[in-house]
C-alpha cells in the first residue's frame, strides 16, 4: 500500500493534506532527467557533480510565535518545492548536454524564494505584533548555490552498475525488461559511497553507568512494516502538506499517520504496536538499487522525486527506549514529537547528523557518510538514535529540535533539561551480495547515508509511559 491515508475526525485541525504547485518543468525531447548533475569524460565516468545548496531556513527558526507555524510549515514546503524543481531543471540541462552551472536557473530560484520568505516573516510579524529578530533576516537567505563535488575516476556511479552482478553483467528486473530504472535517472552515488565494514576500525564509545544511572531497557514491539504503510508526507515538519517530504517513509506503529494527522487522530488509530502502544515511527525507505520499478515508479515521494529500485522491508525493527548513564528517567509526554538526523546533510553539513550505518556482527563500528558493505551472511543495520533529554515543558518545537537535546559525551543533560527515556529505531536489512542500495532522500540531497533520519511522536497513554520509564529506572529489561 503505498499512500495510507486516514478518514478525517472531529476534532481535528481544519487544514487538510495539499500538494503544492510544481512550477512547469520543459525537457529536451528524447532526454530523461537524470537524477546527479554530472561531467562524463569520454569513458562515461563521473568527473564532476553539481547539486544545489540554498540556506535551510526550517532549521534556523527556533522563535516562531504558534499563531504562525502553520503558515510557516507551509512556507518551508513551498522553498522545498522550489529547489525541487530548480534541482530537476539542473538535471535535465546536464542530460541534454550543457555544461557548468546556470546563472539564469539560480537567479529564478532566488527571485521565488524571496517571494516566499517574505510571506513567512509577515506571518511571523504579524503573529508576533512586532517585527522578530529572525522575522528581519529571513530574506537575507534567498540565494542559493551550486555545490561541486569532485569525483575521480574510480567513483564509478552506481547508475551505471544498477542491474548488474557482481561481475557486471546486465540483469533483469521484477518486471522482465533489462535492468536499469527505465527513466535515465542516476542514483548520485558512486563506489566511494560505500566501504568495506571490515576495514573499519572500532569506533563506538558508550558513557560509562554511573550508580545513580538508570540501567534498564524497554523494547516496543511493532513490526516491520509487513501492512505496506507508505507516504512520502512528513506530519512533524510539514503538517498538513501532501509530498511534504519528497521521498517515502515506512511506517510501524500507528496504522493512519500521514500529514493530515494530529493527536486526536492517532490516538483512535490501530496500531501494529503490542499492547495498545499507537505512537507512530517512521525513517526514510531503503531501496535495492538493481534496475527494478517500484509500485511508486510514477508517484511523488517515489519516481517522481527521484527515488527508484526496489523497496526493502527490514528483515527486523527494535524501537529500543535505554535509560540514563547518571540520572534516572522521567517519562515522556503524550504528543512528545522527536526527530534525529538531517536530512538535508549533504548541503547543511554533519552538525545534527546522528544516524549510522554497520553490520551484524560488527556494531562496534559505525559509518556516518557511507553505506556499510557487508561480508557473506552479515545483515546491514541502520541505527537512528533520538535525543534523550527534555526541557519538562514543550512536547514540540518550532525546528523540531530545541525543546530536546542530546546528553554529552558522560551522559549527563545540560542545564534545565531532564533526561528521558532515549529511542533508537535500529533496523536490519538483507541486502544480496555485490548489490548496491540507498536510502530516499529530497531530490537535491542525492541518496547520501548522512542524509538519513528517523521520526516519533509518542502516543502512549500515561500509564504505559510511566511503564516503561519505571522499567528502565529500576534496571529491568521488558518488552510491551
Amino acid at each position: 500500500m503505498m499512500r495510507n491515508r486516514s478518514r478525517r475526525r472531529g476534532g481535528r485541525r481544519s487544514a487538510r493534506a495539499v500538494a503544492l504547485p510544481v512550477a512547469a518543468v520543459v525537457a529536451a525531447a528524447g532526454i530523461a532527467a537524470g537524477t546527479w548533475a554530472l561531467f562524463f569524460d569520454s569513458s562515461g565516468e563521473k568527473t564532476e557533480a553539481v547539486t544545489i545548496n540554498c540556506p535551510d531556513v526550517a532549521n534556523i527558526l527556533t522563535d516562531v510565535p504558534v499563531a504562525a507555524r502553520q503558515a510557516v510549515d507551509m512556507s518551508v514546503a513551498l522553498l522545498n518545492e522550489q529547489l525541487n524543481t530548480a534541482v530537476t531543471q539542473l538535471d535535465q540541462a546536464r542530460a541534454a548536454g550543457v555544461q557548468g552551472g546556470n546563472d539564469a536557473l539560480l537567479a529564478d530560484l532566488e527571485r521565488q524564494r524571496r517571494q516566499t520568505l517574505g510571506t513567512m516573516s509577515a506571518a511571523i510579524t504579524q503573529a508576533a505584533g512586532r517585527p522578530g529578530s529572525q522575522a528581519g533576516g529571513l530574506e537575507k537567505m534567498a540565494s542559493c548555490a551550486f555545490k561541486r563535488q569532485a569525483v575521480d575516476s574510480s567513483g564509478q556511479s552506481v547508475s551505471a552498475l544498477a542491474g548488474r552482478d557482481g561481475k557486471g553483467n546486465r540483469g533483469r528486473n521484477a518486471n522482465g525488461g533489462n535492468g536499469g530504472n527505465g527513466d535515465g535517472a542516476d542514483s548520485g552515488l558512486s563506489r566511494r559511497d560505500f566501504a568495506d565494514i571490515t576495514k573499519v576500525d572500532p569506533n563506538v564509545e558508550k558513557p560509562r553507568q554511573q550508580r545513580n544511572g538508570s540501567a534498564g531497557l524497554f523494547v516496543s514491539q511493532c513490526g516491520r512494516n509487513e501492512n505496506g504503510h507508505f507516504n512520502s508526507d512528513n506530519v512533524i515538519v510539514a503538517p498538513g502538506v501532501g509530498n511534504g517530504a519528497h521521498h517515502m517513509h515506512d511506517y510501524v506503529g500507528n496504522l493512519s499517520t500521514d500529514a493530515d494527522s494530529d493527536l486526536d487522530s492517532l490516538k483512535a488509530s490501530g496500531t501494529t504496536c503490542a499492547d495498545g502502544d499507537r505512537s507512530a515511527h517512521y525513517w526514510p525507505v531503503l531501496r535495492l538499487l538493481d534496475g527494478s520499478r517500484e509500485r511508486d515508479a510514477a508517484a511523488p515521494g517515489g519516481g517522481r522525486d527521484k527515488n527508484v529500485g526496489k523497496i526493502l522491508t527490514p528483515s527486523s525493527v527494535t524501537l529500543l527506549y535505554q535509560g540514563s548513564a547518571v540520572s534516572k528517567v522521567t517519562a515522556m509526554p503524550q504528543d512528545m514529537r522527536l526527530i534525529t538526523g538531517d536530512a538535508k546533510a549533504f548541503t547543511n553539513g554533519q552538525k545534527d547528523a546522528r544516524a549510522s550505518w554497520s553490520c551484524t556482527g560488527f556494531e562496534n563500528r559505525e559509518l556516518k557518510t557511507k553505506y556499510p558493505i557487508c561480508p557473506q551472511g552479515s545483515q546491514v543495520v541502520r541505527s537512528l538514535e533520538f535525543p534523550d533529554c527534555w526541557d519538562g515543558r514543550n512536547t514540540d518545537s518550532a525546528n523540531h529540535r530545541t525543546h530536546v537535546a542530546f546528553s554529552d559525551d558522560n551522559g549527563a543533560c545540560k542545564k534545565g533539561f531532564r533526561a528521558i527515556p532515549q529511542l533508537t529505531q535500529r533496523l536490519t536489512y538483507d541486502v544480496p551480495a555485490n548489490s548496491f542500495f540507498a536510502i530516499d532522500s529530497f531530490p537535491e540531497q542525492r541518496h547520501k547515508p548522512v542524509t538519513d533520519h528517523g521520526d516519533f511522536i509518542n502516543v502512549m497513554n500515561p500509564n504505559q509511559a510511566n511503564q516503561a520509564a519505571n522499567c528502565i529506572n529500576s534496571g529491568q529489561q521488558c518488552r510491551n
